[in-house]
């Protein structure tokens, strides 16, 4: 009589343990990613690595085609050991595209402390989002379309601000993404925790994705308003 509330109990264990490994690899293979992600950066800033940055709507073009050409070579290898290798491939690609932000803060005399702090406030936006998204009752699957379509925003005005070059534009088009990445940190953490993701190389592309654009932002406003010159 009991047996069906056994299976039950034993499967919903079973969800949770799975759910919990994928969570836990997520966030191993997500700091293993920042390590190519700084070489990236580093080996950039010293190359002075600078993409098509006499054609910025080119280069950008570019870029996404790159990046989208990993995105589906992760997709496709995600299941295997290789997928671990393009995802770490993916995020020295896109140290090397940090490498130019970088290299213009650090031209401020107080360039390695902003760095430092949009690190740490990237590090306590992430840990933020994380624990809320692992201890609330409340589902934030709703914020679906709403995330989606801020994001297309932010693409769409990024792409008008390479033509029209303006810095309050450039403030905006920041401090939103900042808080729509953020909202996304939270939407995909509790999606791992809910079983909509079981795949942790995917699960880690979203949230490293989440990260870069929260800091790469953070970083670009404390540039701006908090920058020194000699």
């Amino acid at each position: 009589m009991n047996q069906p509330f056994q299976t039950a109990y034993e499967t919903s264990g079973e969800l949770t343990t799975v759910r919990h490994r994928v969570l836990r690899n997520t966030y191993w293979l997500l700091a293993l990613s920042m390590v190519p992600t700084v070489l990236g950066a580093w080996i950039g800033v010293q190359m002075k690595f600078s993409f098509m940055s006499g054609s910025p709507f080119i280069g950008f073009l570019i870029f996404m085609a790159i990046a989208f050409g990993f995105f589906y070579v992760i997709e496709r290898t995600k299941n295997s050991a290789i997928g671990v290798a393009v995802l770490l491939a993916f995020t020295f690609f896109m140290g090397l595209m940090l490498s130019r932000l970088i290299g213009h803060i650090l031209n401020f005399s107080n360039g390695a402390s902003l760095i430092m702090t949009a690190f740490g406030g990237t590090a306590i936006v992430f840990a933020t989002m994380a624990s809320i998204a692992t201890t609330s009752k409340r589902d934030f699957s709703g914020l679906s379309s709403w995330l989606f379509a801020g994001m297309i925003v932010i693409l769409l005005a990024a792409v008008a601000n390479i033509f029209l070059q303006m810095s309050v534009l450039s403030i905006v088009i920041s401090a939103i993404a900042v808080v729509i990445f953020s909202a996304f940190i939270l939407f995909d953490v509790q999606r791992i925790i809910n079983g909509g993701e079981t795949n942790y190389i995917s699960a880690t592309l979203s949230i490293y994705l989440n990260i870069y654009n929260v800091f790469t932002n953070l970083l670009a406003l404390l540039g701006i308003f908090g920058g020194e010159r000699d």
